[in-house]
């Protein structure tokens, strides 16, 4: 799957697995017991595009968690994520960049290793407030449990950018450098 597929106008996702078959939980723990406990970053590839690109580690549709969604976010030079709010809370740690979020419309800045909290309930959008470097952030969040929990309300405001931010011409996410931190 290359940066040309959005993962987020999807319209098939899985939120939550089903367990199904017969009543053996036995079966279900031997199954998770069985599947490797590291998942290799370079075998998963970044999603969306073109000012905000998305690597999924984890989340249920892996059969390898049911409550966690663990992603890695890269924004474009001048990028930003789609304007949206959701029940679940999030956390991004932010890796490298600097930036900003709009929360319910207050302004937060960011930059390289500060924590940044999405509340339940908040319209929030992503800012890469860097027009040459690109930023990234390791999102943490337990939207899959919220889904299970049926609570379910999630909104979008406004839809990831189509075209790359003007310092973004041409970008790519960083899909397999040894060293994640830009240069100094």
């Amino acid at each position: 799957m290359g940066t040309e597929s959005h993962y987020h106008s999807k319209n098939n996702r899985v939120f939550v697995r089903a367990i199904t078959g017969h009543y053996k939980l036995k079966d279900e723990l031997e199954r998770l017991r069985g599947l490797p406990r590291v998942r290799k970053g370079s075998e998963i590839k970044f999603v969306d595009g073109p000012q905000a690109y998305s690597r999924h580690y984890v989340e249920p549709e892996d059969g390898v968690t049911q409550t966690l969604h663990i992603h890695l976010e890269e924004y474009g030079p001048g990028g930003k994520s789609q304007k949206h709010g959701h029940v679940n809370e999030a956390a991004f740690y932010i890796l490298d960049g600097q930036g900003y979020e709009v929360h319910d419309g207050v302004r937060y800045d960011w930059k390289a290793g500060d924590v940044v909290v999405v509340h339940n309930n908040c319209v929030h959008q992503h800012f890469n407030g860097d027009p040459a470097k690109p930023a990234r952030a390791l999102v943490l969040k337990t939207k899959p449990m919220y889904m299970f929990l049926n609570m379910l309300f999630q909104q979008q405001v406004e839809a990831r950018a189509t075209e790359p931010a003007p310092g973004g011409v041409g970008f790519k996410a960083r899909e397999s450098e040894d060293e994640y931190n830009h240069a100094k």
